[in-house]
């Protein structure tokens, strides 16, 4: 009679959940994070992969960074921000460049002897390796309104504004603003 006692006050086990409750839940689940990522990507942060040598030394083959795409929402593009933009060309192969953003609007850009002068003041480009060969020359222009003036860092190995011309800043995607592969060259830029 004891027994029968203990097994009406026993508490009832929990009910067991269904495999198919299982499945929506890790459906839903799944379909919340690959949202959250679509928006992240998509407004707020993006990884681009680094194919050239033209921001070395800064950035090497096979490197990646981040690139904040809402940073020029809140505040004007910079000189010596590593910025990620849309080719200005019709080139189908190449969607986005990553340059270093040397002029801005309204500026006069030229090159003596391989160094950049903006406004007849030579530009401090400490980032530049000391050795590095000058590339291209730059005539001296002004800046059209709402464009930049962009270059590699690696001058004699890289495409940029000395050969498409200053680009409008609607194509800027995003300032890339850390180095995040390989893991040992972590860091700002």
């Amino acid at each position: 009679m004891s027994d029968d006692i203990l097994l009406e006050n026993a508490p009832e086990s929990p009910p067991s959940k269904s495999g198919l409750r299982n499945v929506i839940e890790w459906v839903i689940i799944v379909a919340g994070a690959l949202v959250v990522a679509l928006v992240v990507k998509t407004f707020l942060l993006q990884a681009f992969f680094i194919p050239s040598l033209s921001m070395s030394p800064t950035l090497q083959i096979h490197d990646r960074v981040l690139v904040n795409k809402v940073s020029y929402d809140m505040h004007d593009v910079n000189r010596a921000d590593v910025v990620v933009f849309k080719s200005p060309t019709n080139d189908t192969e190449i969607k986005d460049l990553i340059k270093r953003v040397v002029g801005l609007p309204g500026e006069t850009i030229e090159t003596r002897d391989g160094r950049v002068e903006i406004d007849g003041v030579e530009l401090d480009e400490g980032y530049l390796q000391p050795d590095i060969a000058p590339g291209p020359p730059v005539t001296r222009q002004v800046i059209p309104a709402g464009h930049i003036f962009v270059m590699g860092d690696n001058r004699s190995n890289s495409r940029d504004s000395r050969v498409f011309g200053p680009i409008p800043e609607s194509l800027i995607v995003g300032r890339a603003f850390v180095k995040v592969w390989p893991v040992s060259d972590l860091g700002l830029l």
